[in-house]
């Protein structure tokens, strides 16, 4: 995962209620439940045999290996209280979600671009509609090129081009994240 991505898992995961299981058997049937009680796709998604997901679920091994132990936490972080996790998704795509980040922006514009990006620190809440598709895409799996010109998008119109009522015509491209923090 990159940046951007990791900001978005760890804005929803400070939104769970209740914490994650500790030991692998517990981890492994939250993603069964996920994965609707397929232990082949829990075992696609951890990088073992289905044989060996049915052994953790057994309770006949207990003590994964540290790959697997950080693929499991991983995975069963994405898995867990889904329920919470959509209302959350769904709140900020209503109200927006608020970014931070000191990163590197580079301009298009009509008159031609610059070749110098700038270092700036910006703090902006998105639009509605910004946040519901850098979210939507997160969910879909996109790559961090793609989520970083939805949010270079975003922030953008918002920051740079004041909501739409200066600088018409301006592209934003978000280039090298220092520091990103978002907020649901």
């Amino acid at each position: 995962m990159g940046t951007i991505a990791d900001a978005i898992e760890a804005a929803l995961q400070a939104a769970q209620t209740r914490p994650l299981p500790k030991t692998a058997a517990a981890r492994m049937r939250v993603l069964l439940r996920a994965e609707r009680g397929s232990t082949r796709a829990v075992a696609a998604r951890l990088g073992i045999s289905p044989r060996t997901v049915q052994r953790y679920l057994a309770g006949q091994i207990k003590n994964p290996t540290p790959r697997l132990a950080a693929a499991l936490e991983r995975e069963a972080r994405r898995s867990w209280q889904p329920g919470v996790r959509a209302r959350v998704i769904r709140q900020a795509a209503r109200a927006g979600i608020t970014v931070e980040t000191r990163a590197r922006f580079g301009f298009t514009a009509p008159g031609g671009s610059t070749d110098d990006p700038r270092l700036r620190r910006v703090t902006e809440q998105l639009t509605p509609d910004d946040t519901a598709s850098l979210l939507a895409a997160h969910a879909a799996g996109a790559d961090e090129d793609v989520l970083a010109a939805l949010l270079g998008g975003g922030l953008g119109f918002v920051y740079f081009r004041g909501h739409g009522t200066r600088a018409d015509g301006l592209e934003v491209e978000l280039q090298d994240i220092d520091y990103l923090d978002i907020g649901l």
